[in-house]
C-alpha cells in the first residue's frame, strides 16, 4: 500500500512513542523510516528497532549522530557512528539528516562526513510504499498513545464535551 510520506513519518513517530521512545528520538525515527522505505531496505530493521524499545537503536543512533555533529569544525563534521548490527538503519538516519553528507560502512559502523553549510539535496517525495504488516504493527504501537476511554479520563478533560457536539 502506498501512503503519503508525511503519513508514514507521523505513524512511525507515534509507533515509537507508543513503544516507549522519547519525543525527539521518535521524531528522528519517523524521518529515518521514510528514508529506509524509499531506499527499499529490509523492513525487519524497523520492526526490530521498535521491538527493542525502550532501548536499542532508536535511542542510540540519534546520540551517535549528535556526537559527530558536536565535534564539528566550522561547516564540516566527520566521525564514526557505532552501529555494526544496525548498519542499514544507521544509513537511513544519515539519509534523513538535513545536511549534505557522505557515508560509508566502516569496521564497526558508519563513517560519515557532514557538510553543515549545505542542505541535503532531495527529490520531492509524494508516496511511500508501506508494507501491510509493518503498517499494522506501527498502528498497534501508535494506539498506545491514546488516552484510555473511561469516565475518569472524560472527567479529566479527554474527548469532546457536550458543547463540542452542538
Amino acid at each position: 500500500m502506498t501512503r503519503s510520506a508525511n503519513e508514514v513519518m507521523n505513524l512511525a513517530t507515534k509507533a515509537a512513542r507508543g513503544a516507549g521512545a522519547p519525543p525527539e528520538q521518535a521524531a528522528e525515527f519517523g524521518r529515518a523510516v521514510v528514508c529506509h522505505l524509499l531506499a527499499e531496505r529490509d523492513i525487519n530493521d524497523l520492526t526490530d528497532a521498535l521491538a527493542a524499545l525502550p532501548a536499542g537503536p532508536i535511542l542510540t543512533l540519534p546520540l551517535g549522530f549528535a556526537r559527530v555533529l558536536e565535534q564539528a569544525k566550522g561547516e564540516s563534521a566527520t566521525g564514526h557512528v557505532s552501529c555494526a548490527d544496525t548498519l542499514a538503519l544507521a544509513q537511513s538516519y544519515a539519509d534523513a539528516l538535513p545536511f549534505a553528507q557522505t557515508s560509508a560502512a566502516g569496521a564497526e559502523g558508519l563513517d560519515i562526513s557532514i557538510n553543515l553549510g549545505e542542505p541535503a539535496a532531495r527529490a520531492p517525495i509524494t508516496r511511500v510504499t508501506l508494507p501491510e504488516d509493518l503498517a499494522a504493527k506501527m498502528t498497534t504501537l501508535a494506539a498506545r498513545t491514546f488516552v484510555p476511554e473511561s469516565e475518569a479520563s472524560r472527567l479529566a478533560g479527554a474527548g469532546a464535551g457536550l458543547t463540542d457536539n452542538d
